[in-house]
Formats: C-alpha cells, sequence, structure tokens
C-alpha cells in the first residue's frame, strides 16, 4: 500500500485536531460567533497541496501557498499558526526522522523565507497580533525566518518552536501523545491529554496576547487541575475538564487556548509520520471516543 503524502499527512493532523473536544477550542461540538468547525475542516483540506510542495519549494513559499489557499475557502484566519509549524516539518526528507532533519531545514531559512511569511501573516490577520520593536510584520524584514522566529520565542509559542528545535513538539508533545496511548484507549483521550499537558507547562501565548501573562497562567494553572485529579479517569478530573472549558469560553471565547491547540496538530503529524498513530483507523466509534471528555 502507498503511503500518504507528506501534505495528506497535514490534512489528517489538522482534521484530527479540529475533531478532538479540546477545552476552550472549536470542535465538532462548539462553534465560535466568527469561526466554526467547517472552517477547520476547511482549512485542512486547503493545506495539502501546498505543504506537498514545501520539501521542493521551501518553508517562506509553503506558507504563503498554504495561507492563500485557506483564504479561497475561510473567511478568517483559522490556521496560520498551524502553518507556520507544518511547513518545516513538511519540508524535511519522509527519509529522515524529523529531530535529525528539522535543525537543517530551520538554518536554512532565509530572509526571503521571512519576506514571505510576513506577506501570510498580513494576509492571514491573526488577531491581537499587536507590533514588535524589531522586525514587526508589518515591515520588510532585514532577517531569515528563523533569526526572526528567534526575536519573538518569548512571547509567541510558535515563534519559539523555530528557536529550540520544535523542542514543545518533539520532546514534550509527542512523547505524552506516545504515553496516553494504550490498547483499548480511544485515540481522542490521548490527544487531549497531550493538549492539556502542553497547556499545564506552558502559558499560552494566544490567551496572553489576547488578554494578558497573568490569564494565560491561570489558564496553565486550570490546567494542572484537570491532570492531577484524574483526568479522564476519575469524576473529579472531568468536573474541573468542564470548569475549565466553560472558563475559557465565557467573555466570547478571549481565553481560546489557540497556540496549544496549533502545537496538537504539529505533535499529530509528527505522529502520523513516524507511526504513532497508524492508519487506516481501526473501524467503529470506540477506537476514536470513549466516552465523555468532561
Amino acid at each position: 500500500m502507498n503511503e500518504l503524502s507528506t501534505g495528506m499527512l497535514a490534512q489528517v493532523a489538522c482534521l484530527l485536531e479540529a475533531t478532538a473536544r479540546k477545552p476552550g477550542n472549536v470542535h465538532r461540538f462548539a462553534d465560535f460567533r466568527d469561526l466554526d468547525y467547517l472552517d477547520f475542516l476547511l482549512a485542512a483540506a486547503a493545506v495539502a497541496g501546498p505543504l506537498d510542495r514545501a520539501l521542493e519549494e521551501g518553508v517562506g513559499v509553503a506558507v504563503l501557498a498554504a495561507v492563500e489557499a485557506t483564504r479561497k475557502v475561510v473567511a478568517t484566519n483559522a490556521n496560520l499558526g498551524i502553518i507556520l509549524l507544518l511547513a518545516p516539518l513538511a519540508a524535511v526528507p519522509r527519509s529522515e526522522p524529523l529531530a535529525e532533519g528539522l535543525p537543517r531545514v530551520l538554518a536554512a531559512t532565509t530572509v526571503d523565507d521571512a519576506r514571505l511569511v510576513y506577506q501570510a501573516i498580513r494576509l492571514a490577520n491573526p488577531g491581537g497580533l499587536g507590533r514588535a520593536e524589531e522586525q514587526d510584520v508589518a515591515d520588510e524584514p532585514t532577517i531569515t525566518l528563523r533569526d526572526a522566529m528567534i526575536l519573538a520565542a518569548d512571547r509567541d509559542l510558535i515563534a519559539r518552536q523555530y528557536a529550540n528545535g520544535f523542542q514543545q513538539v518533539l520532546d514534550e508533545g509527542l512523547p505524552a501523545l506516545k504515553r496516553r496511548q494504550a490498547p483499548g484507549r480511544p485515540l481522542e483521550a490521548a490527544i487531549l491529554g497531550a493538549f492539556l499537558e502542553l497547556l499545564a507547562d506552558h502559558p499560552d501565548s494566544l490567551i496572553a496576547r489576547k488578554t494578558d501573562e497573568a490569564t494565560a497562567r491561570e489558564a496553565s494553572r486550570r490546567a494542572r487541575l484537570v491532570l492531577d485529579a484524574g483526568w479522564p479517569e476519575s469524576g473529579d478530573g472531568l468536573a474541573h475538564a468542564r470548569d475549565l472549558d466553560r472558563w475559557m469560553r465565557e467573555d466570547q471565547n478571549l481565553r481560546n487556548p489557540g497556540a496549544t491547540a496549533d502545537l496538537v496538530a504539529a505533535v499529530l503529524f509528527a505522529a502520523l509520520r513516524d507511526g504513532t498513530i497508524s492508519l487506516p483507523r481501526p473501524p467503529g466509534p470506540a477506537s476514536w471516543s470513549g466516552g465523555p471528555a468532561y
């Protein structure tokens, strides 16, 4: 059987991420006023072709092409962070493990890559972006894409991956997903567990940007409460997860942990690529969801 292309793996990763019932996020049972589940499905379909060409065309071209393709089917920013994470991962040859090939891909980014990515960010028009003192996306960059991301690493989880070699994706999120997978345990529970662990350990930079650092740290504290209470096996854990979801959705979803969700999409791509998640998936709903998430 022929393996799925890199772009198709990215598409599947996006579909899995969007479908999992992550607290505070859009999923098949919860929409936002200006962004819904169908938007994420359309965005997932849009990125497959551009990311298939990342190896040949480079990170910057892939990012801009994926954002352009997304904007043809979705009117708001549904996946900029995901695209920024998946493009360098997709540029690693399939014959190489990500941990080996990714440092070379990141080190090889250019000023032109930065220019194309800046253009993509302006096109996606993400909320709460603000202004940066150096290399602001409203201006033309004068340094490489990786160097520009390093400047933003202290305030943005996505940029931080370019600076640290995707540490939160490959060294934290992927092991968490593997650890939570077990025979008979549904895949959704493993995805949600990886999401909660990442959120508990790293305050979400989208929450911080839209509110403040204290609120982002409070979201992490609440995620840790969910895990420490024994989610998903205990009633207390499920109750804390419901409280977390409810708190995040107050004030028109102002506390949406979108950066963490983007990291999860990249984790899922890595898991599909290395066989941690195997396809075709086993038949039956129990292989995906084993009951209430919260």
